[in-house]
C-alpha cells in the first residue's frame, strides 16, 4: 500500500513584523555604527584614503573602446560592458534621433539587512563613480553589472555578492526588476534587492563600508549629493512595507481604475522607437569630433570619453565613454491629502528606452534649459514659483554616476494649494501614496525618477493619526530645507 504523500508546508505570504521592525530601524536616526553627524566626515576621509581622478580624453586615447567601422558604434573590445548606439524615435508629436546606451545584461544592486540590538540595519558602500560630481558617495551593499560580477574586467572579485547569488544568500526582503533612465538607456534593468542575514551572522566589514539605520539614511537623503541612484531606487523598493496597507484602505480613485488609467496610456500612445547604428544620427544633427558627440546648438546632451583611476574599485585604472547633460534637472513631486490621505499626483511619462513604453514619472522631470518660452513643460513654472511654506523636501542628488557625467537634479517634494490648475492634463493621476508603493513590488511601473522621490518621501518625519487608531501612518509634512544654489 503506498503511503500517504506527507503535507505541504506551508509558509506566511508576509512576515508579520517586518513593517514595525522597518518603522523601528526608521525611528532610529542615530547608529551604533556610525554617528549619523560623522557621516559626511566618514565619506571624506575614504575619499582622502583613495587617489581618485577623472578626466576628459579625446575618443582616440579611450583604451579599449573604438568606433565600429560598419555602424560607427562606439564599443568595447571584449564585446561587454555597454555599447553607445543610435535610436529612431516617432511619436505623435514628432520625430528624432539620438545617441542611446545600450546594456542589455541585467546587474545587481543589493543592500544586505542585519539587526543590530533589535533595530535593522542596512550596509552601505563609499563607492566612487567617475560622473559624481563629488566622486564618493553612498552605494548598495552590491552594485554591479553583470559583465563585472562575472569577472569580464579581470579584476578583483565583487564584495559581498555571495550574499545576494551564493550559498550565503539571505531571506529576501525585497527582489524586483526595475528601469532605469528611458531617455539614455535602451531598455536598461537591475534587480534591486534587499536581503536580510541572521543577527548574529558573521558579516566582514571593510573600511568602505558601513552599517546604518533606515533613519540615518533619511537624514543624508536630506544633504546633496550623499545618497547615490542606486542606493535610492533599492531603499524606494521597501516602501509597501513602510506604507502598509491598513484600513482605512482609502484613496481618491480605485486602483483598478487607476491600473486602467495606466495601460490606457501605454495602447493609446503613438511612439515608434527602433536601433539604428549611430553614424546614421550624424545625419541628424549629432555631430562626432575628436572628443565629443553633440548637437551643435548645444542642447539636451553629449557622449564624452574619460579616463578613471580609483584605487577603491575592482579594477583601479579604465576609460569609458559617458554622456553629460547640458545642464542640471528638475524633477519635482506635488502632493496633496484627499480625506486625509496623502496622494502624489503622478505623469504618464513615454521615454523612448523604457520596455513598456510608458511609466509613472514625477509630476515634473525636465531639464529648464532645453526648453523655451512656448513649450515649458506642465506645471514647471509652478513648481519653481511655489512658496516656500509649501515645500516638504528640497535637495539635489546625481544620477547615475557610472554612466552619467555631473548629471544632477534638483528633486522637491511640493504641496499642492489653491493655486494648482484644477484642470490637468490627461496623461496626470492622482496616487496615494499606497498605491504608489504597492506598485514597487512590480517591475515597469515607476520610474527611476520617481522611485528616487518616493525615497525622499519615505524620509520625512512621521506622525500616528489620532483619528485613524489602525496601525496606518502619516506624514508630518514638517519642511526639511530648502537649498538650491540659484
Amino acid at each position: 500500500m503506498t503511503a500517504p504523500a506527507p503535507a505541504a508546508a506551508l509558509h506566511r505570504c508576509e512576515d508579520p513584523g517586518l513593517s514595525a521592525r522597518l518603522a523601528r530601524s526608521a525611528r532610529k536616526r542615530e547608529g551604533t555604527m556610525l554617528p549619523t553627524a560623522q557621516a559626511e566626515d566618514w565619506l571624506e576621509e575614504r575619499r582622502q584614503a583613495h587617489p581618485f581622478r577623472v578626466e576628459r580624453v579625446p575618443f582616440a586615447e579611450a583604451d579599449g573602446w573604438s568606433f565600429e567601422e560598419a555602424t560607427g558604434n562606439l564599443a568595447h573590445r571584449s564585446g561587454r560592458f555597454f555599447t553607445v548606439e543610435g535610436l529612431r524615435v516617432s511619436t505623435e508629436t514628432g520625430r528624432w534621433c539620438q545617441p542611446i546606451i545600450r546594456q542589455p545584461e541585467i546587474g545587481v544592486l543589493g543592500i544586505l539587512m542585519r539587526d543590530f540590538g533589535g533595530v535593522p540595519h542596512f550596509l552601505l558602500q563609499a563607492k566612487m563613480e567617475p560622473g559624481n560630481p563629488n566622486l564618493l558617495q553612498l552605494s548598495p551593499t552590491v552594485q554591479a553589472t553583470r559583465s563585472n560580477f562575472t569577472g569580464v574586467h579581470k579584476g578583483a572579485p565583487v564584495r559581498y555578492l555571495e550574499y545576494f547569488a551564493g550559498p550565503l544568500r539571505g531571506r529576501v526582503v525585497v527582489d524586483v526588476l526595475q528601469s532605469e533612465h528611458g531617455s539614455w538607456f535602451y531598455r536598461k534593468r537591475n534587480r534591486n534587492m534587499v536581503v536580510e542575514v541572521d543577527a548574529d551572522a558573521e558579516v566582514p566589514l571593510t573600511d568602505d563600508f558601513r552599517w546604518l539605520t533606515l533613519g540615518q539614511i533619511h537624514e543624508l537623503l536630506a544633504r546633496d549629493n550623499v545618497i547615490n541612484m542606486d542606493a535610492r531606487t533599492v531603499l524606494s523598493c521597501l516602501a509597501p512595507f513602510l506604507w502598509p496597507s491598513a484600513p482605512p484602505d482609502e484613496a481618491l480613485t480605485p486602483t483598478a481604475e487607476l491600473l486602467g488609467w495606466l495601460t490606457g496610456q501605454r495602447a493609446t500612445r503613438d511612439i515608434q522607437v527602433s536601433r539604428i547604428p549611430l553614424r546614421e544620427t550624424e545625419a541628424e544633427g549629432w555631430l562626432r569630433g575628436p572628443d565629443e558627440i553633440a548637437r551643435p546648438d548645444g542642447r539636451y546632451f553629449s557622449v564624452v570619453a574619460v579616463s578613471v583611476r580609483a584605487d577603491s574599485r575592482e579594477v583601479s585604472n579604465w576609460h569609458q565613454p559617458l554622456f553629460a547633460p547640458r545642464g542640471p534637472g528638475v524633477v519635482a513631486l506635488v502632493l496633496r491629502e484627499f480625506g486625509g490621505v496623502p496622494h502624489v499626483l503622478l505623469r504618464a511619462r513615454a521615454e523612448p528606452g523604457f520596455h513598456s513604453t510608458v511609466e509613472l514619472g514625477p509630476t515634473v522631470q525636465c531639464v529648464p534649459e532645453n526648453y523655451g518660452p512656448a513649450d515649458r513643460p506642465p506645471l514647471l513654472d509652478w513648481v519653481l514659483s511655489a512658496d516656500p511654506a509649501q515645500v516638504r523636501y528640497d535637495a539635489v542628488h546625481s544620477e547615475e554616476g557610472g554612466r552619467f557625467l555631473d548629471a544632477v537634479a534638483r528633486y522637491t517634494i511640493v504641496e499642492a494649494d489653491a493655486t494648482l490648475p484644477a484642470e490637468l492634463p490627461a496623461d496626470f493621476a492622482w496616487f496615494s501614496v499606497q498605491q504608489l508603493s504597492g506598485l514597487l513590488r512590480h517591475e515597469h511601473y515607476v520610474s527611476v525618477q520617481a522611485r528616487t522621490l518616493l525615497a525622499c518621501l519615505n524620509a520625512l518625519p512621521r506622525t500616528e493619526a489620532p483619528e485613524h487608531p489602525s496601525p496606518r501612518l502619516r506624514r508630518s509634512w514638517q519642511p526639511l530645507r530648502s537649498q538650491w544654489a540659484s
